[in-house]
This record gives C-alpha cells, structure tokens and sequence, in this order.
C-alpha cells in the first residue's frame, strides 16, 4: 500500500489510560484533546518535511480510515500535520 500526492497514510498509537487528579482519563474521555498521535506508514510523492516512520501528531477531524490486511489506518492529506515527534 502506497499514499499518492498530497496524502500520507497514518496508524494512530493508541494511548493508554492517563491519570489527572485522580481520574481515569481514557481515549473517549479525552474530548480536550485536539491532536492524535500517529506513526507514519507512507507518503505521497508530493509530500514534503515528513518521511516514512516519524511520528507526527494531526488534527483528529482530519483524514478517513481504510482497512488493509486487517490493520485499520488512517489517510490524512499531509496539510493536515500540526507537528513531527523528534
């Protein structure tokens, strides 16, 4: 599987459950939090400043999800990155 353009395909890392004051903050829980986590898979031949295997964070409104092999991934255009994890 290969992204083309502008698109870059994404798994997201799945956090574990976080504790705040006390409380059990899960994925459904955490509404604050704009941004996901992701590890990149592929990249299109016009994405520029993102390689394959960084890990970038993008708006959770961003992309749709496709399933290949049983794995779900994400497909975001590469406009859509706030940052690369260094």
């Amino acid at each position: 599987m290969k992204a083309v353009n502008h698109y870059m395909i994404v798994k997201n890392i799945k956090k574990g459950p976080k504790k705040i004051a006390g409380l059990i903050m899960t994925d459904k829980t955490d509404v604050d939090n704009r941004y996901i986590k992701a590890d990149v898979i592929s990249i299109g031949n016009l994405v520029e400043g993102v390689k394959e295997k960084d890990i970038v964070y993008y708006d959770k409104h961003a992309g749709h999800d496709i399933q290949h092999k049983d794995i779900l991934y994400r497909v975001i255009r590469s406009g859509d990155v706030v940052l690369i994890d260094t």
